[in-house]
């Protein structure tokens, strides 16, 4: 196992993570406080990392190459199939034509500003989904190296962001308390979302192997990057403006301009705006991976050139669409994303490895007994279970229940909104 696929699918695994919803964080938990948003992020890392563990358990008695598609077959037969399939292509789907719409403009805009070019918006759009279709339909290995400087130069603009931004922290800012107790309900589905890379699993197993302790090690790293980056990212932001400042922005545009304003430096807009740019980008080729080897899957399409132009375009043709002809409507989409990230990343991993463990001990007691004839090879003793049986699963899914609650009681008006 090669450390540079460890080191490469670790960043592939950050660089999905730490998306364009970064910049959404403190605007979600403006109203919780510091001390009351770090707890409930390292909260849902524990949630996501416990699930993503859960995802490696299932698919060590698969195939290496086996995607949701199969392995939802395998444990959770026809209708765990549908389920999860229709899951994951709707936020897939739904974040690839937000990541498309996004992207289009900001190169529009680039293209515009820095070349003095003017373009029919259209342009910029076809022109990010073709470049990304491009780095995927190679493969994982281009992605690998693409996301590497990316995710390089992701850094250089964060740590650029952070060298202007903390002088500036005031520890009165961090001690303030949530102004309302329910705010925290409100602010889960968005920090849970900011957490989500569980697609991008099967194309990392693929891509490794099944070398579960190399697996590990990169879904432990890979997701505590972003929880750093993310804490450090609440110290500069919730330490510079304050409760009242950080309410009052309700755009993302808001806060970056209220940021500007205060410092009275046009470099912190800068670095953000890079950053934003960086972070759309690494997140739309990670997401894009895993739908891509996904529809792969599902079309049973091979790994020459002729497939592969196949399965890029039923990945990436309909989200382009999507953002072209319908773009309200993958706002609307990533309303419901976090109910389909519970889905995907809790209630599926939960229920496949509770299908496995049953299908384990069936066969292990079944040879104690010697009623059947099953090989040592066809038990395939489990080699990795994760730690805290039924009693952590039970606890996963009620949290899981409780995100989509919070989701479906904002849309309807019950409790605030908030990001």
């Amino acid at each position: 196992m090669s450390m540079s696929k460890t080191f490469g699918s670790t960043l592939i695994i950050a660089g999905t993570t730490i998306g364009a919803g970064m910049l959404a964080l403190p605007l979600a938990s403006a109203g919780l406080g510091f001390t009351a948003a770090t707890l409930t992020m390292v909260g849902i890392w524990a949630l996501m990392i416990y699930t993503a563990l859960l995802m490696l358990e299932v698919h060590q008695h698969a195939d290496k190459n086996a995607t949701l598609h199969t392995l939802a077959h395998q444990l959770l037969g026809r209708k765990g199939q549908v389920i999860a399939s229709f899951a994951m292509m709707f936020l897939f789907y739904a974040l690839c034509s937000a990541y498309i719409a996004g992207g289009g403009s900001q190169l529009n805009d680039k293209l515009t500003n820095w070349m003095g070019l003017s373009l029919a918006p259209q342009v910029g759009t076809v022109g990010f989904t073709v470049i990304i279709a491009t780095v995927v339909s190679i493969g994982t290995h281009s992605v690998d190296m693409v996301n590497r400087v990316l995710f390089t130069l992701k850094v250089i603009a964060l740590a650029v962001m952070f060298v202007l931004l903390m002088p500036h922290v005031q520890a009165v800012n961090l001690v303030e308390m949530p102004i309302q107790k329910g705010l925290i309900i409100s602010a889960l589905p968005v920090i849970f979302t900011s957490f989500g890379f569980h697609g991008s699993i099967p194309s990392i197993v693929r891509y490794v192997g099944l070398d579960i302790k190399a697996l590990r090690k990169i879904m432990v790293i890979g997701s505590a990057t972003p929880l750093m980056v993310y804490i450090l990212w609440q110290v500069a932001s919730q330490g510079v403006l304050g409760q009242p400042d950080l309410m009052a922005s309700t755009t993302l545009g808001s806060f970056i301009a209220t940021l500007s304003n205060i410092l009275h430096n046009p470099l912190v807009s800068q670095s953000v705006s890079i950053f934003a740019d960086l972070a759309l980008a690494t997140s739309f080729l990670g997401v894009s991976l895993g739908l891509f080897d996904f529809i792969s899957d599902i079309l049973n399409r091979d790994n020459q050139v002729k497939g592969r132009m196949q399965t890029a375009l039923v990945t990436f043709v309909p989200p382009l669409c999507f953002a072209l002809f319908y773009p309200q409507g993958f706002i609307m989409a990533l309303g419901y994303a976090a109910i389909a990230l519970v889905i995907l990343a809790i209630f599926l991993p939960v229920a496949m490895v509770r299908a496995q463990r049953k299908q384990i001990n069936t066969l292990l007691v079944g040879k104690e007994t010697h009623t059947t004839t099953t090989t040592d090879k066809e038990i395939k003793t489990a080699t990795y279970q994760v730690r805290g049986g039924t009693p952590a699963l039970i606890t996963v899914t009620s949290i899981g229940i409780l995100i989509i609650s919070a989701q479906l009681l904002q849309m309807i008006g019950v409790i605030p909104s908030v990001g």
